[in-house]
């Protein structure tokens, strides 16, 4: 037969609770110990400090140079004499201009005699085409007016031929193309009005240097009268390639 325990002597039947308590006792000592401080006692005398000079301060003494006060504002009586006018002025009375419905106004009648027509000469600029006398160019004079325009047309060319250099600056940059040219030949025979168009402003500048080096001509006439003739001119700016 065994023995019966008695449930108020058994001793494992409280032990977390003793386990936690006594954890929390030595954490708690543990942490009293970690923070426990010392400290090295020595012997300090403490002597009496007599003072027996006084400290001097520097003191730093500036002088302002004061101006002496401004004197007194000096009051002006000012003394006020009443004059009697002596002269008479003469009220300037003016009229006015505008007009009523009252007033007439004066006709006056403009005869054809007292205008003055002025003839303004107007020049007249004719295409190389339309003109009836084509400009004449140094060398066709005395030809009839087919010869005289065809002798202009290739002298035109020998003109081109004679003064054209192909601009250095586009041949390395690889530039080349047509450029048209149109000029004006006024009534003195001077070549005039140069413009062109082209695919760069290099090829332009040189075919308008090559029309301007033509010569004076013999103005070209439209009804007998010396007008201003523009002309076109193609030129082709083209390199072989070596």
């Amino acid at each position: 037969m065994k023995p019966k325990k008695n449930p108020k002597f058994e001793i494992g039947r409280n032990s977390s609770l003793y386990f936690a308590i006594g954890l929390n006792v030595m954490l708690f000592l543990s942490w009293r110990a970690l923070e426990h401080k010392t400290y090295d006692k020595s012997e300090i005398d403490l002597g009496i400090v007599n003072i027996t000079e006084e400290a001097e301060e520097d003191v730093l003494v500036i002088k302002v140079n004061t101006s002496s006060p401004p004197p007194p504002p000096v009051t002006i009586q000012e003394s006020i004499q009443i004059v009697e006018d002596v002269e008479e002025i003469e009220e300037t009375i003016i009229e006015s201009t505008e007009t009523n419905q009252e007033e007439a106004i004066e006709e006056r009648v403009i005869e054809v005699s007292d205008v003055q027509v002025e003839e303004v000469e107007e020049e007249v600029e004719v295409p190389f085409t339309t003109i009836e006398d084509v400009p004449v160019f140094p060398g066709c004079e005395g030809l009839s007016k087919v010869e005289v325009k065809e002798c202009f047309q290739m002298k035109i060319q020998e003109h081109v031929r004679k003064h054209f250099k192909y601009p250095q600056a586009a041949l390395d940059l690889g530039i080349q193309g047509r450029v048209s040219v149109i000029f004006v030949i006024d009534s003195q025979g001077v070549v005039t009005d140069i413009r062109s168009r082209g695919p760069d402003r290099i090829l332009e500048s040189e075919a308008e240097r090559i029309i301007g080096l033509l010569p004076k001509m013999a103005p070209g006439k439209q009804r007998g009268k010396a007008v201003k003739v523009a002309y076109a001119l193609p030129i082709l700016f083209k390199f072989q390639e070596s």
